[in-house]
């Protein structure tokens, strides 16, 4: 017996003094740390049941409280969490992880500047002979953002939330445009998503990496509050997910009287190679006089990988009458008894190469091509078809540290009132955490 308390003793000693430790400990360490505990405190419960009562030798009293002690800071102690680069709270199951980014730009147009907006905006380009004032320079840090994100374990898998916001409120030219803005905000458990998150009827997948802050031409871009739920095996390499999300349009002064949700529907497979998906839309457009229409999407996208460092891109979409949902669409228009759709085209190709760990480089082209009818351009020009050009380096000298240097073409072509050509050279420095 006298031998079972030295081990004892020992092993209580060696799993003490390891408690400064423990802030050092992943979370599977720690989990183990506990369950040692708890196996010792039975130990300690069975040395009382069959200690003689004339016993001379310690009392496992003491044992005991150096045990609950132990348990204590364990439970106290802030350990790595299950989402890297998180921590889990004391005294919870939750993790948390925060991050985000100081961001800055440094922008010159060479030709006229869009109104409205800092970044590009090849929808509103000033046309040839507009009179538009040429060579501009603007210094901006309105696209840097922060956020924070949570994991809890659950018996059928982890409920996760994130909340991310920026400083790039969207408010015309009027307005200072430096405000904070809410980006995502959602939960999610067991393939079910609820609150604002990008759109299902997106492709970020297959899109090249841009400084340029805003979209792409050509694609689908919208962040919206919606309802999703996700099936699929990761192994096999394959979802479906089928989302009903918020119907009113963000960008282009857009509707707000809608009955339904837009319907999205998409699935995505993976292979060794890269990777393809298929996006299925239905929308609504509502007057405030009561007459309606319904309008349809489609999309498809994927990759190719060339090799370890290099991967070709390509998504494509038709979107008729829908702002958001195709960057670049002039959407819709009402006569006052009927709507007017843009059956809009947009495809966008893109070829990422990363030349080592610090730096890499891309290059995209995009294209949106109008379809309208007469109806519609009674009511106003349109944009014909808008064609844009990134590329750019991004360069890492040191670790959470990024510098980018990108130069952008565009050309805007419309029916009616001629061409338009956009031409600027963006730097961006990046401070993460």
């Amino acid at each position: 017996m006298m031998f079972n308390k030295t081990v004892l003793a020992a092993a209580l000693a060696a799993v003490f003094a390891a408690v400064p430790c423990a802030q050092a400990q992943t979370s599977k360490e720690f989990d183990e740390l506990r369950q040692e505990v708890r196996r010792l405190r039975e130990e300690v419960a069975e040395l009382k049941k069959s200690k003689p009562a004339d016993a001379k030798a310690a009392d496992a009293s003491g044992l005991s409280e150096r045990v609950e002690q132990l348990e204590i800071k364990a439970k106290d102690a802030v350990v790595v969490g299950d989402i890297g680069g998180g921590f889990r709270i004391p005294g919870s199951e939750t993790s948390v992880h925060l991050y985000g980014y100081a961001e800055a730009h440094a922008i010159h147009d060479f030709n006229a500047t869009a109104p409205g907006d800092n970044f590009t905006n090849l929808a509103e380009q000033p046309l040839s002979g507009s009179g538009a004032l040429k060579g501009k320079t603007k210094l901006t840090a309105e696209a840097s953002r922060f956020g924070f994100e949570t994991a809890t374990p659950t018996a059928t898998g982890p409920f996760t939330t994130k909340l991310e916001m920026d400083f790039y409120a969207y408010c015309g030219s009027e307005c200072n445009r430096n405000r904070l803005r809410l980006r995502h905000a959602y939960g999610e458990y067991a393939g079910w998503l609820v609150g604002q998150t990008w759109s299902t009827f997106m492709d970020l997948d297959n899109t090249a990496e841009t400084v340029d802050f805003n979209a792409q031409l050509g694609v689908p871009f919208s962040r919206r509050t919606q309802i999703r739920y996700t099936w699929g095996d990761t192994k096999a390499g394959y979802k479906f997910v089928f989302a009903a999300e918020d119907p009113e349009d963000q960008f282009g002064g857009g509707s707000a009287n809608e009955r339904l949700p837009n319907l999205v529907a998409r699935f995505d497979k993976s292979f060794d190679w890269g990777g393809l998906n298929v996006r299925l839309l239905s929308h609504e457009k509502r007057d405030p006089a009561g007459f309606s229409k319904r309008g349809y999407g489609i999309g498809a996208g994927g990759s190719y990988k060339l090799s370890g460092s290099d991967m070709l891109m390509a998504t494509a979409a038709s979107v008729n009458g829908d702002f958001d949902n195709m960057i670049g669409s002039n959407g819709y228009r009402s006569d006052g008894t009927k709507f007017l759709f843009d059956r809009n085209l947009g495809v966008a190709l893109g070829w990422a190469h990363t030349v080592n760990d610090r730096l890499r480089t891309n290059v995209s082209y995009e294209l949106s091509r109008a379809h309208v009818s007469d109806e519609f351009l009674a009511l106003g020009d349109a944009n014909r078809r808008l064609q844009q050009l990134h590329a750019n380096f991004i360069y890492s000298p040191i670790k959470n540290v990024e510098l980018g240097a990108e130069f952008v073409w565009g050309k805007r072509s419309t029916y009616q009132s001629g061409d338009g050509t956009m031409s600027r050279f963006d730097l961006m420095g990046r401070y993460s955490f």
